[in-house]
């Protein structure tokens, strides 16, 4: 069997390149932060090239940037985890690579949200396991529940996401911690993405760490700490998988960059941060605000920069959609069958990751195109 047939294109990636060659293209397509990361950052990396460090690090990453995670979690969460637990990566994709690869084996099962971010299958498919879509909508506020996973008795592993892409809903403490407990009494992995924790706007963000140190926790400088091209991660493993994730590492990555570690020194400024954090909810009630007067919104996004969109009003095909609001208005949106097949022809995903002065040309054409 050829697995790669079963790996479909990231339509958002194709859309970020058509829209780039258009001059006057307004951006909503892609989750990538423009904002800053805290100065420190450039300083640490400059340094770095300065003293000219050009050496792999051992392949579970830098201890010191180890440790700086480790009082991270102290810090945000209330929650102790011993630096020999965490490994770096090659952002969240490679630890997203790394926890398949060493929990599950070829024709096992893994529960996946409907919709989710789509590289999580695409990283199954390549690895010959069997992903399991749940459809998770509106009625649950897109969260997987305990019900749901009842009715998969064979699955090996579950993966959530919250805040979640595309929707921006967070999972509730009481559904996590459930969640987690049917897990264990199970002996299933969880593995919990929380690449957007730190952009919250509502509510709180909980680790799944705070209930289970069973748990695999992914997350990464892509995000909050606005430092996506640095491509730079951390997984959160048991101890009894680090020896098994560092061999995986030793022979696909060899060592994280070593320069994006040394700048990752830099990262933990939590004052810009929050700056940061406090641009992106102006941005978030701004795009909101506007496109609820558009568009039917099932849920107000509580975190992450997304804001997931019903076009039925105007459409029951969103990737035809989304390429009509490109060519003929130059807005670039990502249609919802990137993220699975639960109504996702149905809806749209809106980035609020450009300044407002930015999105409020994009919000002029779409209601003069629409309306």
């Amino acid at each position: 069997m050829d697995r790669l047939l079963y790996i479909k294109p990231f339509i958002v990636m194709d859309i970020v390149k058509k829209a780039s060659v258009i001059e006057d293209a307004i951006h909503f397509e892609i989750g990538e932060p423009d904002l800053q990361p805290p100065p420190s950052v450039w300083e640490f990396s400059e340094k770095a090239v300065k003293d000219r460090i050009n050496h792999y690090t051992q392949s579970l990453g830098l201890i010191s940037l180890r440790e700086k995670i480790a009082e991270f979690y102290h810090k945000k969460y209330g929650v102790d985890i011993s630096p020999s637990r965490i490994a770096l990566t090659i952002g969240t994709s490679g630890g997203f690579l790394v926890a398949y690869s060493i929990l599950l084996n070829s024709g096992d099962k893994i529960a996946l949200p409907d919709p989710s971010y789509p590289c999580y299958k695409n990283f199954a498919y390549l690895l010959g396991i069997n992903p399991v879509f749940i459809p998770a909508g509106k009625e649950t506020d897109y969260q997987l529940k305990t019900e749901h996973l009842k009715q998969y008795p064979d699955i090996k592993a579950v993966h959530i996401t919250s805040p979640s892409n595309p929707v921006g809903n967070i999972y509730s403490y009481d559904n996590l911690k459930q969640i987690i407990e049917f897990c264990e009494e199970r002996d299933i992995y969880f593995i919990s993405d929380e690449i957007y924790h730190g952009l919250v706007y509502e509510g709180k963000e909980h680790t799944a760490l705070e209930f289970s140190d069973k748990a695999i926790v992914i997350n990464g400088f892509s995000k909050y700490f606005c430092m996506p091209g640095f491509r730079l991660g951390w997984i959160i493993l048991p101890e009894n998988l680090v020896r098994k994730a560092e061999i995986v590492m030793q022979n696909i990555f060899i060592s994280p960059p070593t320069i994006s570690q040394y700048a990752a020194l830099g990262a933990f400024d939590y004052r810009h941060l929050e700056e940061n954090r406090k641009i992106f909810k102006e941005r978030r009630d701004f795009l909101y605000n506007h496109l609820k007067q558009i568009f039917d919104i099932d849920a107000k996004p509580e975190g992450a920069f997304y804001i997931w969109v019903n076009i039925e009003k105007y459409s029951d095909n969103s990737y035809e959609f989304s390429k009509k609001l490109l060519e003929e208005i130059h807005v670039a949106v990502t249609p919802g069958v990137d993220f699975g097949k639960n109504n996702t022809d149905k809806y749209i995903r809106f980035a609020y990751t450009k300044d407002i002065k930015h999105m409020e040309e994009g919000i002029k054409r779409l209601k003069k195109y629409l309306y």
